[in-house]
């Protein structure tokens, strides 16, 4: 009996030290503010309508973080400031841009240029030529022939209906799955992937592009069946760092504009495309910025350690930046604005950032944490990042938060899951021991770091809004917004106040990059 007494008392300390203390009143109190005096739509207008695009280092994106900076200060967090993390290149902005077909009939035709990429010197009348080059010996046919014109290349997919909602939400049977999951061993293989076709395709296009800027052609048109119904999936198209040149004009329309122009010329008729598109360059400051700001934390002993929260300021250019990533950066300035509003006192400091830089490979927060929390002889982190107590990242567009992603941590598992309890009845329940990629976390997570990202429902943003002319201000989904801002401030009011620092997985710090 005393060796079974022993072994229920072990049972019970162990479960005793597995609960987490959750404080329901504050619970309710974040719920309530969150729920019922929102400020996340009016947060998430004046980082879209009214900054405008918000591509890293433009004149939007500038708008957009000096507006966060005030607003952080007006609510009274400390240390508000766009801080600096190293060079990133010069600023673009499209000041103009027009596109129609003139002939053999008029017809405006739907489009955007490519970021980073140089205007058409003023009004152009192009005719249409199709370079349907296979491989480099092929280009020669076209010597000659390309001044003036503006270049089609062949359509590399097709469009077909589809019968599926371009909007979703998790199912009760996909969220099990994802809590179900059990990761498997680590995969040690050598990866040697070099793209195939996608890189012979990049360099075919980039050797018709210089016959192009030789021979004096107006630009490129390109269309991809991935965007339909007017949605239009466009990105870069040319380098950023101060050193490079302007990038030839370079097009993308909707699919359907884009497939008319080729049926027509591809039949043999004399096609022609008046296109004015004028583009800015500025060298003037190469910096690249994050905004953060902070809540001081109380407690003596934890006040040093730090609860991060972050999504990223900067978009692409087409839309205004609004699923992608102005609803996370609303959600987490919410959240923060929840915890000043009910006058919280953290035991640990609450830290958020917005991210510069995140289009073009997670350069601000990866740049941030080098600056700050890692090791370069070790490539782990040093004694700043063993501070971190945790980093919470939403950066999936505007579907309410279904739970979390533990990135293999399996520690932290029955710590979410006891503080998604109180939202439950709001769709917050599931914790995947699933990674997920993509998002600032894994800038944290690459040091060693806990860094992790939130399960949102999808909604439309694979189909409709991510990179797109449609990820616009009307395509966030409120109630959705208001419901990740209450389990955000929930998780990061748990994370400050615990005793303990969120515990680590075991970490290897990958081998360094040879070349």
């Amino acid at each position: 009996m005393r060796k079974l007494s022993s072994f229920v008392l072990i049972l019970l300390l162990l479960q005793a030290r597995a609960q987490e203390k959750i404080d329901t009143a504050i619970a309710t109190r974040i719920r309530l503010e969150a729920l019922q005096h929102s400020n996340v739509m009016d947060i998430a207008y004046h980082l879209t309508d009214e900054s405008g695009p918000r591509l890293m280092n433009s004149p939007g994106f500038i708008r957009a973080a000096k507006w966060a900076v005030s607003r952080l200060q007006q609510w009274g967090l400390e240390g508000a400031a766009m801080e600096p993390w190293g060079s990133f290149g010069k600023s673009w902005e499209l000041e103009k841009s027009y596109i129609a077909m003139t002939a053999p009939y008029y017809k405006p035709l739907l489009g955007y240029p490519k970021t980073w990429t140089m205007g058409t010197g003023g009004l152009q009348n192009a005719s249409v030529i199709i370079i349907n080059a296979k491989d480099s010996a092929e280009l020669p046919a076209y010597s000659g022939k390309l001044k003036g014109k503006l270049i089609l290349l062949p359509p590399t997919d097709t469009f077909s209906q589809s019968f599926t909602a371009d909007a979703t939400r998790f199912t009760d049977e996909q969220l099990q799955k994802m809590a179900d999951f059990v990761p498997g061993p680590p995969d040690t293989s050598r990866r040697n992937f070099r793209g195939g076709n996608a890189f012979r395709m990049a360099a075919q296009i980039n050797r018709i592009k210089e016959m192009m800027r030789k021979e004096g052609a107006v630009g490129i048109v390109s269309g991809a069946a991935r965007g339909h119904d007017g949605t239009i999936f466009v990105q870069g198209g040319g380098a950023y760092a101060v050193s490079a040149p302007e990038n030839f004009t370079d097009i993308v329309l909707a699919y359907e504009d884009y497939m008319s122009l080729y049926r027509l010329a591809a039949a043999g008729n004399e096609v022609k495309v008046e296109t004015d598109i004028k583009t800015r360059f500025n060298n003037n400051d190469s910096t690249g910025y994050n905004v953060v700001a902070e809540i001081k934390g109380t407690d003596k002993k934890l006040k040093d350690e730090i609860v991060m929260i972050g999504g990223h300021l900067d978009s692409w250019h087409s839309g205004t930046g609004a699923t992608d990533d102005a609803a996370g950066c609303a959600v987490m300035m919410e959240a923060v604005r929840i915890l000043k509003a009910m006058g919280v006192k953290p035991r640990r400091t609450i830290r958020i950032a917005l991210w510069g830089a995140e289009e073009e490979g997670l350069i601000g927060s990866r740049n941030y944490v080098r600056n700050h929390f890692t090791d370069t002889a070790t490539r782990k982190f040093n004694a700043a990042g063993d501070k971190i107590a945790a980093y919470f990242n939403l950066d999936n567009g505007t579907g309410k938060i279904r739970g979390v992603y533990a990135q293999g941590n399996k520690e932290v598992v029955p710590i979410f899951k006891q503080w998604l309890q109180p939202f439950a009845d709001l769709g917050a329940s599931t914790v995947t021991l699933q990674n997920t990629g993509g998002t600032d976390h894994l800038s944290f997570d690459a040091i060693g770091l806990p860094g992790f990202q939130f399960i949102q429902d999808p909604i439309e943003y694979s189909t409709r809004t991510h990179h797109t002319n449609m990820d616009t201000y009307d395509h966030l989904i409120p109630a959705d917004l208001q419901q990740a801002a209450a389990v955000i401030a929930s998780f990061v009011y748990n994370a400050a106040m615990r005793d303990e620092k969120l515990p680590r997985k075991a970490f290897t710090p990958a081998p360094a990059r040879g070349f």
